[in-house]
């Protein structure tokens, strides 16, 4: 292994558990090929900024980023089965594709590898599924970069900026530590390609479904594929929001993403965060009740 990758760890955790971290890459990568080094590296990389930043199994901040990874998913997710779905909208109602040319396809793509990776992700396959996501946010990001780049010259620098809020939710849940990642709830082969193949066809569905009434607007569209996410996360995820801030923490990829996709604005922020904090509150009283042994009397 590169001395550079030991480098990353906390100089503590370097002296007492370098040797053995070595020892496990080189039997993980021992006669692999550059695909699988490069995996066992990033491996490493993210285990050291874990350490570096307090946000592993054994600290507050990995338990907390395993109880809001689920949703910064299901929002990343739901985001982009919102930008399919109103591709093909619009498509269908004007009868003129959005994706004639190759940076449309390109982006358009880039969506559906996101909701595979989400879907994968919040099905227990987390690791592969997470990454996955955030591959496909950072090629659509790119496309977003490679679309603007004959203007760039006169783009406010705040433009720029507007494109980091879908990355850093997409990167959340790399943080989760791998010992609190969610088990599999599909264990079958099959199971997982119906699953994979559900998702697509939702959107589809989606897309083309009342296209002159109710799904042209935003707000519908965009709260369908929240939901829809959310069913996928389940009990389990439910579960492990314990407080209001983590709840808060959990509902903040929605609202965000929610902006991006024209439903969350100025007019509807405050009913938005208002709903939210009510929800939190009754998730608390609720939790708070049936945890008190004289609740059940």
């Amino acid at each position: 292994m590169s001395l550079r990758l030991l480098r990353l760890y906390p100089a503590d955790f370097r002296r007492a558990f370098g040797d053995e971290v070595a020892e496990a890459y080189r039997e993980a990568t021992e006669g692999a090929g550059p695909i699988t080094r490069l995996r066992e590296a990033a491996d490493i990389v993210a285990h050291a900024l874990r350490l570096r930043l307090g946000v592993g199994s054994a600290h507050r901040g990995g338990r907390l980023f395993a109880a809001t990874a689920p949703f910064a998913l299901a929002a990343t997710g739901a985001y982009a089965a919102f930008l399919l779905a109103s591709t093909l909208n619009l498509a269908y109602v004007t009868g003129r594709p959005d994706v004639e040319t190759p940076l449309g396809y390109a982006m358009n793509g880039f969506s559906v590898l996101t909701l595979v990776g989400a879907v994968s992700a919040l099905d227990g396959r987390f690791a592969v599924g997470a990454r996955t996501a955030f591959a496909g946010v950072t090629g659509s990001t790119v496309c977003f970069v490679i679309a603007a780049l004959p203007g760039a010259s006169d783009m406010p620098s705040e433009h720029l900026a507007y494109l980091t809020p879908p990355l850093v939710i997409a990167a959340l849940p790399l943080l989760c530590p791998p010992d609190l990642h969610p088990p599999r709830r599909i264990r079958t082969t099959t199971g997982l390609v119906a699953l994979l193949l559900w998702a697509p066809l939702s959107v589809v569905l989606l897309g083309l479904l009342d296209a002159g009434g109710l799904g042209m607007m935003p707000l519908w569209r965009f709260a369908v594929t929240v939901a829809a996410a959310l069913a996928l996360a389940g009990g389990p995820a439910l579960s492990g929001i314990r407080t209001s801030g983590r709840f808060a923490l959990a509902a903040a990829p929605f609202l965000v993403l929610g902006h991006f996709a024209g439903v969350v604005g100025e007019d509807t922020a405050l009913p938005c965060l208002v709903l939210l904090a009510a929800t939190g509150l009754a998730v608390r009283l609720w939790r708070r009740r049936h945890s008190d042994p004289a609740g059940h009397a």
